[in-house]
């Protein structure tokens, strides 16, 4: 099989090996946009997707040429928005995969001409893959999906889970996390709101608020207790500190679902999550999400997630979570089924 994702690498190569270790030959064509880019493995193509460049078009075009050979009989596609792309695809029957029904924000607007190319060349998918039953039943009246038949997969974590390391103790748990792009569906105001509250009250017990990325968010000065580490990372730089947190904030205005979500459990964390979009769908058992502008509930959360007991015990559970249903071999095992089923209706 082809796969073409050119801006999710690290998730496209965790989904990648899971099928791999199923016996399935896999060839992936990216890009190095994503941080977490590096050399490129033995089944991978490295392309730059920036099409107004003229010194991508030869490497674009020796892509096409050694896919041409590999003849895949499957193609799947993810955020795909650069038009050599589609030549790149070919005519296998092809999956397409979404991972969200909405943009977060302007920012992620399409222009008009590629949201008229690329919805035309989604309708053309034997099937459409996505990541909950919220953003399945999205989607179903979008133009690029609208004829074909959607199949959920679980969300899996991009963290390789050879790179997870060992669960943190109660006496090693410290600070609260709030990771990724910084920007105003993260919710800040709010969270920033309850932080004060719970540092001013009993419960409080010397942690920080930890602030991961970079956005447009932020206020120019941070109230005490809150640490903000600018900048893109790799998750060799961030994992022991999200590893070690008591709670991971996922408090979002807007959301399809959250990477962020599923990477805290995986790391036994316990999210803490609004209920916007599928977000309550990937809760672990008995950690309820809390209102967008619920400022009480989130204090509550903070002050019994304080107690490292508790904050151990509730992230083993996520953990826990996560192993039973949301592991790459759980995505790849359903993936594997809805590409089987394309390739035998097809043939």
């Amino acid at each position: 099989m082809l796969w073409l994702s050119p801006w999710m690498r690290p998730l496209a190569r965790v989904h990648v090996e899971a099928l791999r270790r199923r016996n399935v030959e896999v060839l992936l064509v990216t890009s190095d946009q994503h941080p977490e880019s590096d050399s490129a493995r033995d089944y991978e193509i490295v392309l730059d997707p920036r099409v107004r460049t003229a010194s991508t078009w030869a490497p674009t075009a020796a892509a096409w040429w050694r896919i041409r050979q590999w003849r895949p009989s499957v193609v799947v596609t993810e955020i795909v928005r650069d038009p050599r792309w589609i030549a790149l695809a070919g005519l296998a029957p092809r999956v397409e995969l979404v991972h969200d029904d909405r943009e977060h924000d302007p920012d992620e607007r399409r222009p008009r001409f590629e949201q008229a190319v690329f919805d035309r060349w989604g309708a053309r998918a034997k099937a459409t893959v996505a990541f909950s039953d919220h953003v399945a039943a999205a989607l179903r009246g979008r133009p690029d999906v609208r004829r074909t038949p959607v199949h959920t997969v679980p969300l899996t974590s991009d963290l390789d889970q050879a790179l997870v390391p060992a669960p943190e103790p109660a006496a090693a748990r410290r600070d609260f996390v709030l990771v990724g792009r910084l920007n105003p569906y993260k919710n800040i105001d709010v969270v920033l709101e309850a932080w004060r509250a719970h540092t001013a009250g009993r419960y409080w017990r010397g942690d920080e608020l930890v602030l991961l990325g970079d956005g447009d968010a932020l206020p120019a000065m941070l109230p005490k207790h809150v640490v903000h580490r600018a900048g893109g990372y790799r998750y060799r730089d961030v994992v022991s500190t999200i590893a070690a947190a008591k709670g991971s904030v996922a408090l979002y205005r807007r959301a399809s679902q959250s990477g962020v979500q599923v990477l805290s459990m995986q790391l036994g964390v316990t999210p803490i999550v609004s209920p916007v979009g599928a977000l309550p769908e990937f809760q672990p058992p008995g950690c309820d999400p809390i209102g967008i502008d619920d400022v009480d509930g989130l204090i509550a959360s903070f002050d019994r997630l304080a107690d490292p007991e508790v904050a151990a015990r509730d992230g083993a559970d996520a953990a826990q979570h996560y192993a039973d249903g949301f592991t790459a071999d759980h995505a790849a095992g359903r993936l594997l089924d809805v590409l089987l089923d394309v390739v035998v209706a097809a043939s």
